[in-house]
């Protein structure tokens, strides 16, 4: 089965008008246009592709309709499910610009070349993400992801070097 990508999660439905309430987790737009094919999965791992067919902002959720949807009761079953993109539609990163699967499950290096720990989850906070790193019997490091701090990320070795900062750690 072919591997899929997070870009939103349903958390409700919208009116009576077949629209659901997208929290988004991208930063490409362009996910949600009309005509684009999205993949909506379960806790059980059933796909459903689904295409757009309309999409709006409203209070800081993307609103989404889907073709052969034309009410409530037709999306209604997707509540909770994820919204996927496949790896065929992923957009090509600028240098120093990754996807979030590609820093999760990173192990961080500080320069001196000792293991800090795994990357566990990405937050984005605001001007810059934060990868949270889980280390070793203790507290998890927030490191933020700022280019005094981070010096060599490598996602083919799954491996991040560090500089961190004073207090950092």
């Amino acid at each position: 089965m072919e591997k899929l990508f997070n870009v939103g999660k349903v958390i409700n439905t919208h009116g009576i008008k077949g629209e659901v309430k997208v929290q988004r987790i991208t930063d490409f737009d362009e996910r949600f246009e009309p005509g684009q094919t999205l993949y909506w999965v379960n806790d059980k791992d059933d796909r459903t592709p689904l295409v757009v067919r309309s999409h709006r902002v409203h209070k800081g959720f993307d609103l989404i309709s889907f073709e052969d949807h034309p009410s409530i009761n037709d999306v209604e079953q997707y509540k909770n499910g994820k919204l996927m993109v496949t790896s065929e539609q992923q957009v090509e990163l600028d240098e120093h610009e990754f996807y979030f699967h590609e820093i999760i499950g990173c192990t961080v290096y500080l320069n001196s070349g000792e293991e800090l720990g795994v990357v566990k989850e990405i937050l984005t906070p605001g001007a810059n993400d934060v990868w949270v790193v889980k280390r070793q019997g203790e507290e998890d490091a927030l490191i933020p992801y700022i280019e005094p701090v981070v010096k060599e990320v490598n996602t083919k070795d799954k491996s991040i070097i560090i500089d961190p900062i004073e207090g950092l750690l």
